[in-house]
């Protein structure tokens, strides 16, 4: 049978490995309830990791409500943890081999548990982004070491079913997380979207630990490239920072971004110059040399930065614009891993049977559809009317994943494979993260623009629409009532249509990105066994 591996968004992400590794202890698959143990221990903390990511989608306006600041700000607690994220991504290799696998997994889910914890606790925007931060460092390392410890769980000839069970748990998440997110912050407080973690993460550590402190093989002294990680961390933040800041500062006309832009380009300069001469860098970069990964990558990278940006502005127009309650917008954001987990296994199964380029051109021709479908929202659409492509969307999620990270790791020999799955993780995250940023910036600026081109045409009839709000009868309303109920009505249309432009955007750029995939060659009869051997090469 073979494996679907990598068929969620958060494949295994590490950095390469020394030249001549030292020879790794195998240990035997588990059986009965070990198993079943482990495997429940392991999607927990999968789970509660992937539902973090998207739970508090729903929950931005309380919390930028609550911390009297403007969602755009608040969009920070979704962009600080994706960044420190992807950073943390290419050190999972070189932690695992220094403090080993078991010992690693089980800190990170605890750390993580103690992060979420502060997360709950933050007084003010800038200690929550500081705690989503470490949240974020702490939780690199899970879930590919969730995947690494259940493929060593299970027999070779289950390792499909292995991968499509821990699949299953990453299409879950994304389904619970607006709902509960939602649900909890009408309910109870958003801090609760944090607190929850904290019984679940103490249960999974501690099965998790009492199923596989025997099993690992123990660390060792590797050499770590802390020049290389020093420039990453520069770079990426100070891109990240800088276009979150833009709008606010009024981009290149603020010294701040001019600096920041400075630092990003010669911070990345230097990174490429030492990664591609470093005899141990923490990311290899010469894979960017091979057209699959280097096209694989680039399609994975910027879809996956379209598809979060949107995932991100929907629930904010939608509590916004449209009145919807937290729990509504949730239930509308709900649905879209339904047909994801139904045909994600089926994908799964026949990715090594069908060219790849095929079902990837099935998932950006769906994502195309339903973003159209979005571009024709206005504010008087019901509710089925915006669920609709949110169902859809699930198909294009099943076909996605799968093919393109099949793509990505096509022809490369087991030995390439970690390198290879950390460095498109950590540029996959990166554009999440940013495509957040880029996403709410851009509805901004587009809100304004239509907003001063709706005053313009309802100014020549603004008198008589005043007079009527004015003057009927007892329930009348004052000139300054009437006037910011005008406005009102034009900030609905205007930033109503502004996020219809980037759904019509985002379902042009999809459609695009088809001709970037064919542009690879994958062989079709290994692109599966490439993938499992990508799970597996640790």
């Amino acid at each position: 049978m073979s494996s679907p591996a990598l068929t969620a968004g958060d494949a295994p992400p590490a950095p390469p490995a020394p030249p001549a590794p030292p020879a790794r202890v195998a240990f035997a698959p588990l059986e009965g309830s070990a198993r079943v143990a482990g495997t429940i221990a392991l999607s927990l903390a999968t789970f509660m990791n992937v539902l973090d990511s998207s739970i508090a989608n729903v929950s931005i306006p309380a919390i930028a409500g609550d911390m009297g600041v403007s969602p755009a700000q608040g969009t920070w607690v979704i962009t600080s943890f994706g960044v420190a994220n992807a950073i943390a991504v290419p050190l999972t290799g070189w932690l695992t081999q220094r403090f080993g696998q078991v010992r690693l997994f089980v800190a990170s889910v605890l750390l993580f548990v103690l992060t979420s914890w502060l997360c709950g606790l933050a007084p003010n925007i800038e200690s929550l982004i500081f705690f989503r931060v470490l949240q974020g460092l702490v939780a690199g390392p899970m879930i590919p070491l969730s995947q690494t410890l259940l493929l060593a769980s299970y027999p070779p000839m289950l390792a499909g079913l292995a991968m499509a069970m821990w699949a299953m748990t990453t299409l879950v998440a994304p389904v619970m997380g607006p709902l509960l997110g939602g649900w909890i912050t009408d309910n109870i407080s958003w801090p609760w979207i944090f607190y929850i973690n904290v019984p679940v993460g103490l249960f999974a550590a501690a099965l998790a630990w009492s199923i596989y402190r025997t099993r690992d093989p123990g660390p060792r002294k590797v050499p770590l490239d802390s020049v290389g990680l020093g420039l990453l961390v520069l770079w990426v933040g100070s891109l990240q920072i800088m276009i979150d800041k833009g709008k606010e500062l009024d981009w290149f006309a603020s010294g701040q971004i001019v600096a920041l832009a400075v630092v990003a380009v010669v911070g990345f300069a230097f990174f490429l110059a030492w990664e591609l001469t470093d005899h141990h860098p923490i990311v290899n970069l010469r894979l960017f040399a091979r057209r699959n990964f280097a096209l694989g990558t680039v399609s994975l990278a910027v879809a996956y930065g379209l598809f979060f940006g949107n995932v991100v502005l929907l629930p904010l127009w939608l509590q916004q614009y449209m009145g919807y309650t937290a729990t509504l917008a949730g239930m509308a954001m709900a649905p879209v891993g339904l047909f994801a987990i139904l045909l994600s296994p089926w994908v799964g199964k026949n990715v090594s049977r069908i060219d790849p380029r095929k079902l990837a051109t099935v998932a950006f021709v769906v994502f195309a559809l339903v973003l159209w479908m979005r571009s024709q929202f206005n504010p008087q659409s019901p509710f089925s009317t915006i669920l609709l492509p949110t169902i859809v969307q699930g198909v294009a999620m099943a076909f996605f994943f799968i093919p393109l990270q099949a793509i990505v790791f096509s022809g490369l020999t087991p030995d390439q494979m970690p390198a290879a799955s950390g460095l498109s993780n950590f540029v996959r995250i990166t554009a999440g993260a940013m495509g957040t940023s880029i996403f709410t910036t851009l509805w901004e600026d587009r809100a304004i623009m239509h907003h001063a081109h709706l005053a313009e045409q309802i100014n020549a009839g603004s008198s008589a629409a005043m007079q009527t709000l004015t003057q009927l009868g007892a329930s009348g309303l004052s000139p300054e009532q009437a006037a910011a109920t005008i406005n009102r009505l034009i900030d609905q249309q205007a930033y109503t249509m502004a996020a219809t432009d980037l759904f019509r955007l985002s379902s042009f750029l999809f459609l695009a990105m088809i001709a970037i995939v064919w542009l690879t060659a994958p062989r079709k009869s290994a692109v599966a066994a490439d993938a499992a051997d990508a799970g597996g090469a640790h």
